[in-house]
């Protein structure tokens, strides 16, 4: 439940709205698995749960991505390198991936929904000849609402690598494709039977992800979503995440499909 001071280490702007940072890791780093996520606080103002969406490789330090939607996600954007942030964790359940060798990679994404997905990746691409295809389909409200636009350019580089992207409102400049992210399922080239996906982004989103999935023939046993939602505590005191029988912060945030996709299609569950 305490706190550790981290310092920032750096600081770069994704869109209008949204940063990277980086910050030391406390004591020197113990690790984290993809999918996880860390309790960052500012000083005085307040305590927000952020997915880490950094590299799994490189313990010694952490990296968040954050959208500035209130007063403790703003006062963490705005901090500078060599200031301080408070960080617990990490914590929460992961993304499978040890689990998952041998199959091809289906990573799906919406929105802030790719920074909790892109450990996935990086921990991939770190063991790349113990999984197959890799596919990752992400969506977005505009072209400049796009992450990590020059990485996901050069991931499309890379061999047995498929990247697609689109976005609601495209604008004159744009030349990509323009409709919500399930429609870019016509260009992925997977096989269904040999495939895992990985599904984060608004619960809205992600239900039509799995509705597509089902259609094309995957069994749910092979999807996995991130229910990051309504987090406060992130050990299961304040119940704020309670999804059913589920604490989102202890149970998950990385839950397998089948689990929850009867409760993500309650009505304001």
């Amino acid at each position: 439940m305490l706190p550790q001071a981290s310092r920032v280490i750096a600081v770069e702007r994704e869109t209008r709205d949204t940063f990277t940072f980086t910050v030391a890791a406390p004591g020197g780093g113990s690790g984290f698995a993809p999918g996880q996520f860390s309790m960052l606080s500012v000083f005085g103002v307040g305590e927000a749960p952020i997915s880490i969406s950094g590299d799994p490789g490189e313990p010694d330090r952490l990296v968040y991505t954050v959208r500035s939607v209130g007063p403790v996600t703003q006062a963490l954007v705005t901090r500078r390198p060599g200031e301080w942030i408070g960080v617990r964790g990490p914590f929460g359940a992961s993304w499978p991936l040890a689990a998952l060798r041998g199959k091809d990679i289906l990573i799906v994404a919406g929105g802030i929904g790719l920074a909790p997905l892109r450990p996935a990746v990086y921990y991939v691409l770190r063991r790349r000849g113990d999984y197959g295809r890799l596919v990752l389909l992400y969506g977005a409200r505009s072209p400049q609402d796009m992450l990590y636009r020059k990485q996901l350019s050069a991931w499309s580089y890379l061999p047995d690598t498929q990247i697609l992207t689109t976005v609601d409102y495209g604008g004159l400049s744009w030349r990509g494709h323009v409709g919500v992210v399930t429609t870019l399922f016509r260009y992925a080239r997977f096989d269904a039977q040999r495939t895992a996906a990985l599904v984060c982004g608004p619960e809205v989103m992600m239900r039509f992800v799995l509705r597509e999935l089902e259609t094309r023939g995957m069994a749910l046993s092979d999807v996995y979503v991130s229910m990051e939602r309504n987090m406060k505590c992130a050990v299961g005191f304040c119940g704020h995440c309670q999804l059913g029988p589920h604490f989102v912060c202890k149970d998950g945030p990385v839950f397998p499909a089948a689990r929850v996709k009867r409760l993500m299609e309650r009505y304001e569950l």
